[in-house]
């Protein structure tokens, strides 16, 4: 059992203590209650307390409350322990009086017991797993087996075929051009035609719109993985997919280096991408970056066609 502290009762009255509650961190421990100068509080009134400290044991507050003439018991919901001792012979002529003080020790357990509610806790039982969500497996095996598809693309020679309420729901661009005034020229068509996207980039966007994840790209043969991703990124600008533009933004920024700083800004710059942007800034910054980045190719276009550019170049060097 953990030692929960003492309080000192000296001539009628608890002494200031320095010392903190004590917390035993256990479910019991004992707290003592120290009383000296007995003789002077003998003739309190009864049902007049003397009270110890604050004690914590099991993860609650507990107090001593002394009667030296006895007392009602406390209130249903307090939160403390009564110790009445009635006025008789027996303490003043045994051995635990010495000194005109004796030490009282009082042992508190607590016990929990797992009790059932009749109408149940909430919490599920152990036993019972809850699998994660497969709601995204379902859609991507939806347009995998395409199963019930309503709408086709023609993309770069090859026809992709999809979900018109999938599409319109994940992309108000979509939703415009499949349900708003457009409506009836797509739907008599064999094929909505998309210019200037290859298919797997098409396809890339797709899986995105239906698992809501990172889409995985196909690389060709020999071709740099860095440029897979801003033809995405101006794809799904198109499309308004907020979310696979900032993934889009994310990959890219792992490129930035002195000979792709000016083609990464520029794509910043062109598609509204503030924190590609700010990426680049970030780069251009570091001591000897920007002079390497001058004198690339295409970094006088970059200028030309972005004179913001310039300006905050200057606003960045400027001291």
């Amino acid at each position: 059992m953990s030692f929960a502290g003492v309080s000192l009762i000296r001539d009628g009255r608890l002494r200031p203590s320095g010392s903190a509650i004590n917390d035993t961190g256990a479910a019991s421990g004992y707290h003592l209650l120290v009383v000296e100068g007995y003789s002077c509080i003998k003739h309190i009134l009864k049902g007049s307390p003397i009270e110890s400290r604050s004690f914590r044991v099991g993860g609650y507050l507990w107090s001593l409350k002394y009667y030296p003439n006895g007392s009602p018991w406390a209130s249903p919901g307090d939160v403390s322990a009564a110790l009445v001792l009635a006025q008789d012979d027996a303490l003043e002529n045994s051995k635990h009086l010495k000194d005109d003080g004796f030490t009282l020790r009082c042992d508190v357990v607590v016990v929990v017991e797992d009790v059932v509610n009749a109408r149940g806790t909430g919490a599920a039982p152990p036993f019972v797993t809850v699998p994660p969500p497969d709601m995204q497996r379902h859609f991507t095996d939806l347009l995998a087996a395409q199963e019930g598809t309503d709408v086709k693309f023609k993309v770069g020679g090859q026809t992709i075929a999809a979900h018109r309420c999938v599409l319109a729901a994940r992309s108000r661009v979509f939703k415009a051009e499949l349900f708003g005034p457009m409506k009836e020229s797509t739907a008599t068509a064999r094929a909505i035609h998309i210019e200037d996207t290859e298919p797997r980039v098409f396809k890339a966007m797709l899986a995105f719109i239906y698992s809501d994840s990172e889409p995985e790209l196909e690389k060709e043969d020999g071709e740099d993985a860095m440029w897979q991703w801003p033809q995405l990124l101006i794809a799904v600008d198109r499309y308004n997919l907020q979310r696979l533009k900032l993934m889009c933004e994310s990959k890219i920024c792992g490129f930035i280096g002195v000979n792709t700083t000016t083609t990464i800004l520029e794509l910043a710059e062109n598609h509204h991408c503030d924190g590609l942007r700010k990426a680049c800034y970030n780069f251009l910054g570091a001591p000897g970056n920007l002079r390497a980045v001058a004198a690339t190719d295409g970094f006088d276009d970059l200028i030309t066609s972005h004179p913001s550019v310039m300006k905050e170049l200057i606003a960045m060097l400027a001291p």
